[in-house]
């Protein structure tokens, strides 16, 4: 023991003097090379002078980095993610002109920019001989993956129980918006070589279908949470608190989850020694990174970037992160003017801050969250859920079969190899279940396709002011002649008791029109409850049949008098209506596939189900759909890849369901993957029986809930 332990000393002593070395070699050529950097006084040194000056430079620049280093990136940890990316390089430039003052006699000097430059190539060059020294010896591999899962252990105590003896662990690594099929041809052209060796040797793939809601907030909440009931969409109007629900900000996110965790009384899937990175939801998990349900919390130590000190407290890292930042930007746009110099159709704008956007997802977000798995892992911790959304992101802008979304994959492959690679070295084995929440539907937008967006043929339908752009449009001139002509014809029959068209008794009030996917959610605000179709008609007698007969939308969704809820689409004979307990997957809902009619059934039954629902058309051929927000690549709705992710398992547990049976809902992967939990832990499975519904009275008006509707609505076409 003795003995290793002094071999371990001095490999790592060696390994010091090595990475010295080569820092005042790189400190003496960039002294060279940068006339705004110097080593040596004004009156000029000798060889031997310069180069020990360069020596005190390096060593005080890397001890700096490793004491103050983490004490400056704590202290920023309130400063949005984003910018704290860009202080990467200012904060490091800092501490290189600090270590030149500390040299004796004052031989180094440099200009503030070049510092920034010299200090970013040191970092980087420390790195990577580092890292070069550690391949060959597993380690030290080890001990440098590690040192994020001791600074989370000193902060959040031990993990859970790790060693020879545990139980599996288990790793959920969610790749946001990644459809089976695209999975299956990446792994075909080569694109994911970690996946195909998986699937080759030790996991198996399954298919599932999403609920009609099918994007992250209703299918993650689902999975870590076992209950996704009434989340309609992505977002959406409630008219009984008169707010805006938005599943990616962080007051409906918190919101979301205390519902579901009240209806189920379970704390969710991760509330044993668990760890959520990267989600929208905690799952019930201790260890947060990331998490945007804890993001709204008062409290530096409750914040959700306090998950970035784990990484960004090594200076190499924060470098690395930083460089392929600002190289992901310069990527993106890029590949945003070849794509419009190429004419590629369709096309959505890609200007403004998307770059940046972009960028902290495809890097930012993945670097932290690789990094946080790994730490969870090398800390032996039970269950990991993380969220890798680079290829959603992308998909969105550039489509879901593009170039673009396709070298993303390759790097998500690259991700999941080094997770893989850490595995080996955990304190205990680990099960690696790779899943995704959504898939999506390649399309041109709807306002790209018409001319005119799901809210002006809605106001236009409505008889309301316009766009003159939209009012141009055929769709848009034929709905304000029908709407004209319906209202000509509404004043000349009694509707109401005095005989006039019926109206709130509060005055007319525009609609609410929100977007997700290709999914449409139209509320009124002026009418209490969820009117029915003849109310609608009274008031808006253009309305219905613009919305059904238009060419753009496959099916509508909307309570009747008569018939219970309906559904309004086109069949052969012109617009039909259907109504829902009997409703079947034929006719007008053939071309989205088996299980659209229990869909739309259990959506139907939420308490803040849309007063119209509305889905766009979809083509079976080419598995078009068109979104109603900016986005060529889409989810949200009902039609084609995005309704079917995948579950990729290993061997060793269960099958997911039985053959011949789809695996349907999000809910049911939950029960899926606690079932998995329990198998690893050695205990009976108890499936989760949701209670039904639970008299769930709202919390005060707090401002940071939700987002109260006070004048006009803007769509959010940000996902």
């Amino acid at each position: 023991m003795g003995e290793r332990r002094w071999r371990t000393a001095g490999s790592a002593l060696w390994r010091i003097i090595v990475v010295w070395a080569v820092s005042t070699l790189t400190l003496l050529a960039l002294a060279g090379a940068l006339p705004d950097f110097r080593l040596q006084s004004e009156d000029g040194e000798s060889i031997t002078r310069t180069a020990i000056t360069a020596a005190w430079g390096a060593g005080a620049f890397g001890l700096l980095s490793a004491l103050v280093w983490p004490l400056v990136v704590r202290a920023f940890l309130l400063v949005p993610a984003l910018v704290l990316g860009l202080l990467v390089f200012f904060l490091n430039g800092s501490l290189l002109l600090l270590a030149l003052r500390l040299i004796p006699d004052g031989g180094g000097a440099a200009a503030p920019e070049t510092a920034v430059v010299v200090a970013a190539v040191m970092s980087a060059v420390a790195s990577a001989t580092s890292t070069a020294l550690a391949v060959r010896d597993d380690n030290a591999y080890r001990r440098r993956l590690s040192r994020l899962a001791t600074r989370r252990r000193r902060r959040g105590g031990p993990g859970g129980a790790n060693g020879a003896g545990a139980p599996p662990g288990t790793v959920f690594l969610q790749l946001d918006g990644v459809g089976h099929a695209v999975l299956v041809q990446a792994v075909e052209d080569g694109l994911m070589p970690t996946v195909a060796r998986w699937l080759g040797s030790s996991h198996r793939l399954t298919r599932w279908r999403t609920d009609w809601s099918s994007q992250t907030g209703a299918s993650q909440l689902g999975i870590l949470h076992g209950s996704n009931h009434d989340v309609p969409g992505f977002r959406w109007y409630e008219k009984d608190t008169g707010r805006i629900m938005v599943s990616n900000r962080p007051a409906s996110a918190v919101e979301l989850q205390r519902r579901a965790v009240r209806r189920t009384r379970d704390a969710g899937l991760l509330s044993l020694d668990g760890a959520s990175r990267g989600n929208l939801f905690t799952g019930g998990a201790d260890q947060l990174a990331l998490v945007l349900s804890v993001a709204a919390r008062r409290g530096r130590a409750n914040r959700s970037r306090a998950g970035y000190f784990a990484y960004f407290s090594d200076p190499a890292n924060a470098v690395r992160t930083a460089v392929s930042f600002v190289a992901e930007v310069a990527r993106e746009i890029g590949q945003s003017v070849r794509s419009r110099l190429r004419g590629d159709e369709p096309r959505t704008g890609r200007g403004g801050l998307y770059p940046l956007i972009r960028a902290f997802a495809t890097v930012v977000e993945r670097d932290v969250v690789v990094a946080a798995v790994m730490g969870d892992m090398l800390a032996g911790r039970t269950t990991v859920y993380a969220d890798l959304v680079a290829y959603d992101e992308v998909a969105h802008h550039s489509g879901p079969h593009s170039r673009d979304a396709a070298k993303v994959l390759e790097r998500i492959d690259r991700s999941l190899a080094l997770i893989a690679k850490v595995a080996e070295h955990a304190p205990r084995t680990y099960r690696i279940v790779l899943l995704s929440d959504h898939g999506q539907s390649p399309g041109e937008t709807f306002d790209g396709a018409y001319g005119l967006t799901l809210k002006d043929l809605v106001r236009a339908g409505c008889g309301l002011p316009v766009s003159r752009r939209a009012g141009r449009t055929k769709s848009g001139a034929e709905a304000r002649d029908a709407a004209r002509h319906a209202l000509l014809g509404a004043l000349h029959r009694p509707m109401g008791e005095d005989g006039a068209p019926e109206q709130p008794a509060d005055g007319p009030s525009e609609p609410v029109v929100l977007a997700s996917g290709n999914l449409g959610l139209i509320s009124f605000p002026g009418l209490p409850g969820r009117p029915s179709r003849e109310q609608i008609d009274r008031r808006h007698p253009a309305l219905l049949h613009t919305l059904a007969s238009h060419p753009g939308i496959g099916f509508l969704l909307v309570r009747s008098e008569r018939h219970g809820s309906v559904v309004l689409g086109r069949d052969a004979s012109g617009t039909v209506e259907l109504p829902v307990d009997p409703l079947d997957d034929s006719g007008p809902l053939a071309v989205f596939g088996p299980g659209t009619a229990d869909a739309i059934r259990r959506t139907d039954s939420f308490p803040h189900v849309a007063d119209i629902m509305v889905n766009s058309m979809h083509d079976p051929v080419t598995g078009r759909v068109h979104a109603f927000e900016a986005q060529i690549g889409s989810h949200g709705g009902l039609g084609g890849e995005q309704s079917y992710p995948f579950l990729l398992s290993p061997y060793e547990l269960s099958v997911p369901v039985a053959d011949g049976t789809e695996l349907v809902g999000a809910e049911q992967v939950h029960t899926v993957l606690q079932r998995w939990l329990d198998e690893c832990r050695g205990e009976p499975f108890a499936p989760q029986v949701p209670l039904g519904p639970v008299e769930d009275p709202r919390s005060p008006g707090r401002p940071e809930e939700a987002f109260p509707v006070t004048g006009r609505v803007v769509q959010d076409k940000s996902e």
